[in-house]
């Protein structure tokens, strides 16, 4: 029996050896498609070649990409577990032709493989083809041994395939597998019938795209037409094992017996115990691949996505006795299963680990609270004779509480209640549509189509900045509002293209290059370079003088001002991961980052503030490095050389066949386009000046380098001199001198309060009888009512606790106004204390004041920032009374 990781190498090699050029997975965060929340199919990272926008080097590709389906269209979350055939995360096997190859050897190589290679029996597989696709039957029938009634047509939605409502698009034909006893009498009616695909499974699809849909719906065809399939790896092992549910093929089987193992079931026993332990097992897979791949438990956009795949896990969890966090002692299996395909599994262990620990131990926190929320419903509900639980409560506990709707439909129907299901779809539809409207997509813009004209019509850029900041060149393209133009005149903006220029577009993190562009008496200064397509640089320019024009020599000049000193800020960020990895661990990941003239910003994944020995530690090793003046060597070589000289690539970065190393000696080795000093000297003095979180389990910091930090540490030093001059003291008794002042500061403010309490609580006769006006009886019961301006909340109660000595039997009520912010407090005698209790009467006080609060019987406690409201609490605890 072939096993998965066999399966997987058995595919790609089949393509190589059919001239294919194999491709790494492309990372879960698509970086070429700004409408995906996730790569859910294996095309998507080449979509821009098939459109035309870039070029590789092979004409044919093949890869095993990492996908998910769990927002959008392909959303599959919601049968994960309950189906043997629905998955969040899944590998999808794919063999391309970009204008090489089409229909007739992609029909040839799909069947050579499943029958020579895999040797699939052929009476279990059918083809379907679109209904007017004659040409895709004539081949089947022609180029392999699949029988005529073996081959059904069928409709657009199922075999006619489109990248949007324009653009590329064509007929695609399905291979199936059939699960039957008999698959010898298997008929067309069998097949038509079989709607859920539980006998007759789709393995492989193969995608014409032979035309190209225009804004009319018009489908012209396309001159050189491409080949695109996709077959999922764990449908293809669960025939190949011979078993009936991906679940049962080895991609999922070790899971499944540790999960066995934690929650002392045996899989198969119970189909509820079997539907939480596929969720499990599915749901580690997503969540330990997003999180190598830089997603983090958040509550918005991706993020959101795998903290409900992780919850949904913990209450699966639940239900199979598992109280305690767990997925961290499954993650190991995954790793140990995949680790070695998937190597940024391995090496981000730690780090996975340490943030699905951290999201469990919260999650569950979070559930308790969440079951006293609906637990309270509950009660109220019957003691209302009320029966259903408002669809309000509902998408409260699933929005907040990351409470599944089956979970609250459970613990309802155990109370005999029912849930609001229409008020609850409702709430979810408009959290979707406010989610739609805030999506950013991919981080990226949309490509405008001004861009891909250029690049059809042959303009691009070769980019000399790396030798020299100035070069003479021609125009080859001046935009203005979206529409090329032959000319740009003085005042206007718009974007000059050139057939080659030394200015550096934005990216990597690194800004874009500003400068000037000069054409005889012409001139027009440069506010922005971008990267709209690659290989096509964008110069923002806005004329001041003349006019310039498309085939035009200029001289183009990059100000020495901007990219000198970002040179040095993006070399020095090199060696802060570095050296932020040497201190820290392994784990440690970059994030993000931004490199301007002024300034360095550096995002990296790690769960807790840096300490500062960490920081000196980091700061010294970067300084070093800088000292050493160590040589940083560039070099071109092919991904796969790249990463086999041990250089780091960063996972969510898309890369070209080629990509430049920069190596500074053996303490920095990553892939990086950006501009870099020549030795680490250059950069004179890092200095970082603030560190701190950003998102959960993600750190920022920033730095500055060369002359800017020199005169920040300037700064510091005329600041230091003036405090000393103000404070009368030499600059190293600052300390001193400060420590001295605040004891005195102490020592007036807690006499104050002690001056303040005396006067509330009446230590004069004159005082006491003021404080005697302040009391009232009412129905019985003494009230205490004062408003007080102590500023330290210790100081409140202590007088709170004198104030209640002093009265005997009653309650005290003290209102205290500390410029903006009201702190209320209750106390009540104990005799009173099964008529009256603070904590119940503060409940009733603080939304006057438009604050909440809690507390014991004898004592509770408010905050809120009203004061208006006052008059209302006095008012309101009288009435109470």
């Amino acid at each position: 029996m072939m096993k998965s990781k066999q399966l997987r190498e058995s595919f790609l090699s089949f393509f190589e050896e059919k001239k294919h050029t194999r491709y790494p997975s492309a990372s879960l965060i698509p970086q070429n498609d700004p409408t995906l929340f996730f790569t859910n199919a294996g095309m998507v990272p080449f979509k821009n070649v098939f459109t035309g926008q870039e070029k590789l080097k092979s004409s044919r590709a093949t890869s095993s990409q990492k996908c998910m389906r769990v927002s959008g269209k392909h959303n599959d979350l919601e049968n994960v577990g309950r189906t043997y055939r629905h998955h969040t995360f899944f590998e999808m096997l794919g063999n391309f032709s970009f204008g090489d190859y089409f229909k007739k050897e992609a029909i040839e190589y799909a069947w050579e493989y499943l029958t020579e290679v895999l040797k699939i029996d052929k009476t279990r597989l059918w083809v379907t083809v679109f209904r007017e696709d004659d040409e895709a039957e004539e081949l089947w029938i022609k180029h392999s041994d699949v029988k005529a009634e073996r081959i059904i047509r069928m409709d657009e939605a199922d075999n006619f395939w489109s990248m949007g409502e324009t653009g590329p698009c064509g007929p695609c034909s399905e291979i199936h597998y059939d699960h039957g006893e008999h698959p010898e009498k298997a008929t067309q009616e069998d097949f038509i019938q079989d709607t859920s695909g539980s006998r007759f499974m789709e393995i492989w699809n193969l995608v014409f795209m032979q035309y190209n849909r225009d804004q009319q719906g018009t489908l012209h065809p396309l001159p050189k037409p491409s080949v695109d399939t996709g077959m999922g790896l764990e449908r293809l092992a669960c025939v190949i094992q011979g078993v009936s549910s991906n679940y049962d093929s080895d991609l999922f089987t070790p899971l499944l017996e540790k999960i066995s193992q934690l929650c002392q079931k045996e899989y198969g026993e119970s189909e509820q115990s079997d539907i939480s332990m596929r969720v499990i097992a599915d749901h580690i897979r997503a969540t330990g691949f997003l999180i190598a791949d830089g997603v983090l438990p958040s509550n918005e956009g991706r993020g959101y996505v795998l903290r409900r795949i992780m919850r949904r896990a913990i209450r699966h969890g639940r239900l199979l006795g598992l109280t305690e966090p767990f997925l961290t002692s499954i993650l190991p299996i995954l790793i140990q299963n995949m680790g070695e395909v998937y190597t940024e599994l391995k090496q981000n262990q730690k780090f996975i680990s340490e943030v699905i620990q951290a999201e469990e131990e919260r999650f569950l926190e979070t559930l308790e609270k969440g079951l006293d929320l609906i637990n309270q419903e509950i009660k109220n509900l019957q003691k209302n004779q009320q029966k259903t639980l408002s669809g309000e409560v509902a998408f409260k506990l699933y929005d907040t509480f990351g409470f599944p709707l089956d979970l609250s439909e459970t613990i309802a129907e155990e109370a005999g209640l029912t849930i609001d299901h229409q008020a609850f779809s409702q709430l979810m539809e408009g959290q979707k549509q406010q989610a739609r409207a805030s999506w950013k997509g991919s981080g990226e813009s949309a490509t405008q189509e001004i861009y891909q004209s250029l690049k059809q019509n042959k303009i691009d850029t070769e980019f000399v900045g790396y030798q020299s900041l100035d070069a003479i060149a021609k125009i080859t393209a001046i935009v203005q509002a979206g529409q090329r133009q032959d000319e740009i005149q003085a005042s206007e903006s718009g974007e000059i293209f050139c057939d080659l220029s030394p200015f550096y577009g934005e990216s990597g993190g690194q800004v874009g290059d500003s400068g000037e562009i000069i054409g005889g008496e012409s001139h027009a200064w440069v506010e922005d370079t971008q990267i709209p397509l690659s290989g096509l640089i964008s110069h923002h320019v806005k004329v001041d003088k003349g006019s310039l024009k498309v085939g035009q020599e200029v001289h183009l000049k990059v100000k020495r001002q901007h990219r000198i000193p970002t040179r040095l800020n993006h070399t020095a960020t090199h060696l802060l991961h570095a050296a932020l990895r040497e201190t820290l661990g392994e784990h440690i990941k970059q994030a993000g980052s931004l490199v301007t003239p002024e300034r360095l910003r550096f995002d990296f994944t790690h769960f807790k503030a840096l300490s500062p020995e960490e920081i000196i530690t980091i700061e010294n090793r970067v300084n070093e490095k800088i000292r050493e003046d160590l040589a940083v060597e560039k070099k071109v070589m092919t991904y796969k050389e790249a990463i086999q000289s041990g250089a780091m690539a960063l996972f969510g970065e898309k890369y070209g066949d080629e990509v430049r190393v920069l190596k500074i000696d053996d303490f920095s080795v990553e892939l990086c386009g950006g501009t870099h000093v020549d030795r680490t000297g250059e950069i004179g003095l890092f200095k970082m000046i603030n560190e701190a979180s950003v998102a959960a389990g993600v750190r920022r910091i920033e730095a500055i380098t060369g002359a800017v930090s020199l005169e920040y540490l300037r700064r510091l030093e005329q600041q230091q001199q003036q405090i000393a001059k103000t404070l009368k003291v030499g600059q190293d008794e600052i300390l001193e001198r400060l420590a001295k002042q605040g004891d005195q500061l102490k020592k007036y403010e807690k006499e104050i309060n002690q001056l303040k309490t005396q006067l509330a609580t009446g230590s004069s006769s004159s005082n006491n009888s003021k404080l005697e006006e302040n009391i009232s009886e009412i129905n019985g019961t003494k009230l205490l009512a004062l408003q007080t301006q102590l500023d330290d909340i210790k100081a409140l109660r202590n007088l709170s606790d004198q104030l209640i000595q002093k009265l005997g039997s009653g309650i005290v009520l003290l209102v205290n106004t500390d410029q903006s912010k009201l702190i209320l407090i209750v106390r009540v005698s104990k005799d009173l204390h099964q008529k009256f209790q603070a904590g119940k009467l503060i409940q009733e006080l603080a939304p006057l004041i438009g604050g909440s609060g809690g507390g014991r019987p004898d004592m509770a406690q408010a905050g809120g920032t009203n004061i208006d409201g006052v008059k209302d609490v006095l008012n309101k605890i009288k009435e109470l009374l």
